[in-house]
């Protein structure tokens, strides 16, 4: 998926033979912990380092992204800051993509950033994060030094959020504030599992009309996909509340799940590693929301997501069957492990080649990262208490005993074809999936893998491939931002009331 076939020239421009001769040249950037920095005490520290364009002007602020990783990144574990405590990196500080006297010659833009809270490998910067200015600085041999002085803010409230680019019309947040509310409930099954208290967070959204009558509704519980949590959530909210009220989607309750965590997206699955959230979903949220609420269980639940929030949602059906009553899937991630990542792990003779993504991960965290995060979901648990790794990061080898745990307990394809005869009552039509023909992870040949197989048992299911469209364009069309989502919406509102006269009113008009 979120794989790189190739060391991007941007990055492979970075790289020189050592350029520290001995103690001629000192690390050229000194990091200092200001205030900020010291009230934090302790985190991953980390640093920055872009090459400058001539003439150019200084960006904003640097940032590390290992779907994109193009520049230099290194990191290292810091605990008892106090204010002026003075801090170099040096050839053995973990780096991508090579230890810092590797840098080539020249200037460079760098910044310096404390991960306070763990989150950068899973979410980039965020809120309570304590950074420096942006600097220029030559390799090796000049100097610059970075003040750890600024705290990046944390959002105003759940609904307004920096970079939040959609105004309020009027009297809309007073609409979202009684139709949409946050929940955190605590979870048995979670703290049994953690040996402290874990919670379920989401957003409930009630559709207009909901308060004053005896109505029941269908649920849809739609979950995000990797990087995002409760700010994603809520703008998600925002959006389907939007339509809702505009008459594009349906008068539905919808429950938007919360799926991140310290280590990734957890996926809702049973994990050895994270822990028990398909149980804790089904057995305790999704009785408290028909105890809270006003669902209907003639109409049924039903479970949306993109992505690894795709992923989530086809576990979830074809893991319990019986609770929902169709799952709508779009570019989800793999769904069948002879391809995964451009490899088939079924072969024995599979090697990993597609590294960099990887070990940027691994400088920016020891755990969130998108790789890391399949290895929580889906590997078998090892002596050290963590995931044991499906491959390895600097040769590519796979570990056959963790790609054949993965392939008996997680892909979904493989589940479905040997499990077919007991499920076929409870799974068959419930399958919905769409899916770019040119998605830019490679996820549609998943897809076509597993739509083989649907075919293959004689399964009805709906698996759309849609023309020109990639990864994270998949619902626009044309000036409909959501023309995707709405559709969705009445295909599950046609699921739950075939006999409605509701039907789909089509695009906005456009202005």
């Amino acid at each position: 998926m979120r794989v790189k076939y190739c060391l991007p020239l941007a990055v492979a421009s970075l790289l020189a033979g050592p350029a520290f001769a001995g103690d001629a040249c000192p690390s050229p950037v000194e990091i200092v912990a200001g205030a900020p920095a010291a009230q934090a005490g302790s985190g991953r520290l980390l640093l920055f380092a872009q090459k400058a364009a001539p003439g150019a002007p200084p960006p904003t602020a640097l940032h590390a992204d290992p779907f994109e990783p193009k520049i230099f990144a290194a990191a290292r574990e810091v605990a008892g800051l106090t204010a002026g405590a003075s801090l170099r990196f040096y050839p053995g500080d973990i780096a991508y993509p090579a230890p810092i006297d590797q840098l080539a010659p020249g200037d460079y833009w760098v910044q310096a950033l404390l991960d306070r809270d763990h989150s950068y490998a899973y979410s980039g910067r965020g809120p309570g994060d304590v950074v420096s200015k942006v600097m220029r600085v030559s390799f090796p041999c000049g100097s610059a030094q970075l003040e750890l002085d600024t705290v990046s803010p944390a959002a105003a409230s759940q609904w307004e959020y920096p970079g939040m680019k959609r105004p309020w019309a009027p009297g809309e947040r007073e609409l979202v504030e009684a139709r949409i509310k946050p929940f955190a409930l605590d979870s048995g099954a979670l703290q049994a599992f953690a040996g402290r208290p874990v919670q379920l967070k989401g957003y409930v959204l009630t559709p207009p009309g909901y308060d004053g009558s005896d109505k029941r509704y269908p649920v849809v519980y739609f979950t995000h996909g990797f990087q995002a949590g409760m700010t994603a959530l809520a703008d998600s909210a925002i959006g389907v509340l939007r339509q809702t009220v505009a008459g594009s989607l349906p008068p539905m309750i919808w429950v938007f799940l919360d799926q991140s965590s310290p280590t990734g997206t957890h996926e809702f699955a049973d994990s050895v590693n994270n822990g028990p959230w398909g149980t804790a979903l089904t057995r305790e949220l999704l009785p408290e929301i028909d105890r809270r609420y006003r669902t209907d269980p003639q109409a049924g639940r039903y479970v949306m997501g993109h992505s690894s929030g795709g992923w989530a949602a086809l576990w979830l059906q074809v893991a319990y069957p019986k609770l929902f009553r169709g799952a709508w899937a779009t570019s989800p991630d793999y769904v069948d492990f002879t391809s995964y990542a451009g490899l088939d792990l079924t072969d024995p003779k599979a090697v990993h080649g597609a590294l960099e993504n990887a070990r940027m991960e691994e400088v920016l965290g020891e755990y969130g990262g998108q790789e890391q995060s399949f290895e929580w979901v889906f590997s078998p648990r090892g002596a050290d208490g963590r995931p044991l790794r499906l491959y390895d990061r600097r040769t590519g080898a796979i570990d056959r005993a963790v790609a054949d745990y993965w392939i008996a307990n997680w892909d979904i394809s493989r589940r479905v074809r040997t499990r077919w005869p007991q499920l076929k009552d409870d799974l068959d039509g419930k399958i919905h999936i769409v899916v770019g023909a040119n998605d830019e992870f490679k996820l549609d040949v998943s897809v076509r893998r597993f739509d083989a197989v649907l075919k293959s048992l004689g399964a009805h299911a709906s698996i759309d491939y849609l023309p020109g469209k990639g990864h994270f364009n998949l619902y626009a069309e044309g000036t409909e931002r959501q023309a995707l989502r709405r559709r969705i919406g009445w295909q599950i509102w046609k699921a739950a009331y075939p006999s409605s006269s509701l039907k789909d009113p089509g695009p906005p008009p456009q202005n």
